[in-house]
């Protein structure tokens, strides 16, 4: 039998535990936003342009989008790239530039190599459009021989 006593106790018992309380979209459905990076944001030029590859090429940055909580593939996100390679320091302009996602979510940017900098080959990307909090990744290669790197994006509404 149910009684008086034993709601309010079990309301109590809820209330003190937080499981009565909402989730964020993102804790409800499981994905969580990418967070920045320290460093990520180190030499950013904003307005970086859309361009078909950074320099003579030869390594590969690439990657996914994905909004927060469901996961779904974002289209046509901007994703600014830069980095420290064999053609420039990071804070080149001529280091810079940015690509479009495609209809799956990913992006893909032909670059030079990278290099070590502060003794880490690492390179630098962003989402910097609006339409999501902004997000800075600094990803360190493994390898410095190594001629791709990954990095993936799960944004949440700004």
């Amino acid at each position: 039998m149910i009684t008086r006593r034993h709601v309010l106790l079990t309301g109590s018992a809820t209330l003190l535990t937080g499981a009565a309380l909402p989730r964020a979209p993102a804790e409800a459905q499981g994905l969580a936003p990418t967070r920045t990076m320290r460093g990520g944001a180190n030499n950013y030029r904003p307005g970086a342009p859309i361009v078909d590859r950074i320099g003579g090429g030869g390594f590969w940055m690439t990657g996914t989008v994905r909004r927060a909580g469901d996961g779904m593939p974002l289209a046509g996100q901007r994703i600014q790239i830069w980095a420290h390679t064999t053609e420039g320091h990071e804070r080149d302009w001529h280091s810079h530039g940015a690509t479009l996602t495609d209809r799956n979510g990913v992006f893909r940017l032909e670059m030079p190599q990278i290099v070590p900098a502060f003794g880490q080959p690492h390179g630098h990307l962003a989402y910097d459009s609006g339409e999501f909090r902004t997000v800075f990744l600094r990803p360190v290669m493994p390898r410095s021989g190594d001629t791709s790197l990954e990095a993936h994006f799960v944004l949440e509404p700004a």
